[in-house]
């Protein structure tokens, strides 16, 4: 079986080890990364929505940094959100402080009813950038 290549950014391993699963895994050029949450370094969530959202697109962009890639290298984009009804456009507002300039990846927003104490949760594939050769 071959081994994972798993991406860990500095920090908030508690939750990562809490529940058993891998921050980011790269395959064949591409970074799968789990779903990132508003999670402080304890784990424990940011209590206020807005705040949630802010802080799972940094932890997010913490992992994207640790394999060496950006938003901009982002191609599909999954969200999850408890109650949309009442905080999708709440959880919108946000997201251009973080999306970048168009061309934009793919998205999908998917409503659920919980997400271990989240309220938002935000999920990517990347494109990494090829590295120059030595």
């Amino acid at each position: 079986m071959a081994t994972r290549d798993v991406v860990f950014p500095a920090g908030r391993h508690a939750l990562y080890e809490k529940h058993r699963y891998s921050p980011a895994v790269r395959s064949d050029g591409f970074l799968f990364v789990s779903g990132q949450v508003g999670s402080r370094e304890d784990g424990s969530p940011e209590p206020e929505f807005e705040q949630q959202v802010r802080r799972a697109f940094e932890n997010l962009d913490a992992v994207l940094a640790a394999a060496g890639a950006s938003f901009d290298d982002v191609v599909d984009v999954t969200f999850f959100i408890v109650d949309p009804a009442s905080r999708f456009e709440r959880a919108w507002q946000i997201v251009p402080e973080y999306w970048g300039e168009a061309p934009f990846p793919t998205a999908t927003v998917v409503g659920v009813t919980w997400l271990a104490g989240f309220d938002f949760e935000i999920k990517v594939v990347a494109k990494l950038p090829a590295r120059d050769a030595d």
